[in-house]
């Protein structure tokens, strides 16, 4: 299945491809910008930004929360049919410490709010909430990509692991754009909408 897009492109792998570039051109000028520090760090509407920006020329859903139920390698995402209350949730709370940030970011993955390009979108909204309040930031080099997206699976039964690892990895280097790309890095992460599996709303 190839997502609806504004580029009108048919085959998955030459979306993917173009996806890619264009969402990391758009990462490199939302960094540069200055657009990122006019956001409320750790809302919903922050996210929602981040994601409208990066996916806006690609995907008419850009920003929007997703209208269906999806899974990803068995796990189910919260359905729609909660997911605002569930954003409303997450959104209130607390992100004065460390473990506050990981445990808010462990439940908005779960939410997952977005069609596509959630991972992308959320880890430059984690690294805008550590930065805005701890002035720090993940440095993305540092974090073992199956480590990573092991720790991210079990997270929502156990978060000690992603804890530890992402702790591992703060840097207070929160300028550095090479650390800010290596986020949003898909190939790195594995991240691709041929991997999500689209369910029935009403399932």
């Amino acid at each position: 299945m190839v997502l609806e897009n504004r580029l009108n492109i048919t085959d998955a792998v030459e979306l993917a491809r173009v996806e890619e570039k264009l969402s990391k051109a758009k990462a490199k000028a939302l960094f540069k910008n200055g657009f990122l520090e006019t956001l409320h760090a750790g809302s919903f509407e922050a996210l929602s930004a981040i994601h409208c920006y990066l996916f806006e020329d690609i995907y008419p859903f850009a920003g929007e929360i997703r209208t269906v139920n999806i899974s990803k390698g068995g796990f189910r995402f919260a359905p729609v049919s909660y997911l605002e209350v569930s954003l409303k949730n997450i959104e209130q709370m607390p992100q004065s410490t460390y473990d506050e940030i990981i445990e808010k970011y462990v439940e908005m993955n779960i939410a997952h709010p977005f069609r596509e390009g959630n991972g992308r979108s959320m880890r430059i909204w984690l690294d805008h909430i550590f930065k805005t309040q701890l002035q720090r930031v993940v440095d993305w080099t540092k974090v073992d990509k199956d480590d990573y997206l092991l720790a991210m699976e079990r997270s929502p039964i156990k978060d000690v692991e992603i804890k530890h690892l992402l702790r591992g990895a703060l840097s207070d280097r929160i300028d550095d754009a090479g650390l800010y790309m290596r986020g949003i890095d898909t190939s790195y992460y594995y991240e691709g909408y041929v991997l999500y599996r689209t369910e029935d709303v009403g399932g």
